[in-house]
């Protein structure tokens, strides 16, 4: 099992300059309002890859905003085997899946060394209910939780491993657009262990279907930098029929 974060590795950060701010503040707050939620948000926790962020089974006491890097989530069956539920990238939230039953139901790694804001629920709660512009953001956030449980159920019920994979790709994609990066060329920072059991395939066939994807000119991989090279036809293989441009 990762070993927690150390403590001593959390600094004071700044909303205001914070590159990932538009993703976790509303728009329209005042600098006074700003100023309050920086209060709330006061500390900074960098993560060492293949160090985790929280354990399975601690009590839910904050969200998690990731400045920069990546996580993977997993649980830990009764049998001692581990499944990787989520992946999660930069500008993302970790730790929802905790609200309801107030204690975290997964552990979430780190993939590379990351960065995160802490965001103490309590705190962010009644703050919440001071500023409407901030509650309409967290039921944002929640709605759109529930939507990508939604895309991964659908994600992996498809029935070929290369549309499996496809999925993901165009996922990840998309969520890279979505947060005004590149929707074509991004870091896979996940093993290909990983991918597999989140696809619920072997690392084999994993590997397998990159080469072939490569030749069928859909993507080009250099290590763990993947550039789309066909975006229409991945997302047609995905069964997502995506639309937005190249």
């Amino acid at each position: 099992m990762a070993k927690s974060g150390s403590a001593d590795s959390s600094v004071a950060v700044s909303c205001g300059s914070c590159s990932v701010r538009r993703l976790c503040l509303p728009g329209g707050l005042s600098r006074e309002d700003i100023d309050r939620l920086e209060q709330v948000t006061r500390r900074k926790k960098v993560i060492k890859a293949g160090e985790a962020l929280f354990h399975a089974g601690d009590p839910f006491d904050n969200l998690y905003a990731i400045r920069s890097g990546s996580f993977k989530s997993a649980v830990i069956a009764a049998d001692g085997n581990t499944q990787v539920t989520h992946f999660a990238l930069p500008g993302e939230l970790l730790g929802l899946d905790a609200y309801s039953s107030k204690s975290h139901p997964s552990y979430a790694e780190a993939l590379e060394d990351s960065s995160v804001c802490v965001l103490p629920f309590s705190l962010l709660e009644t703050l919440a209910q001071q500023v409407p512009a901030l509650q309409q953001q967290i039921y944002s956030i929640f709605s759109d939780e529930l939507r990508q449980e939604n895309e991964i159920l659908m994600l992996l019920g498809k029935r070929s491993a290369d549309t499996r994979l496809a999925a993901l790709l165009i996922n990840i994609s998309s969520r890279y657009a979505r947060r005004g990066y590149s929707a074509n060329q991004f870091v896979l920072s996940m093993p290909r262990t990983d991918i597999a059991n989140y696809l619920g395939l072997t690392a084999e066939t994993v590997s397998r279907l990159f080469s072939r994807f490569q030749k069928e000119q859909l993507i080009r991989v250099s290590g763990r930098e993947v550039t789309i090279l066909d975006l229409i036809g991945l997302s047609e293989l995905a069964g997502t029929h995506c639309s937005y441009d190249n």
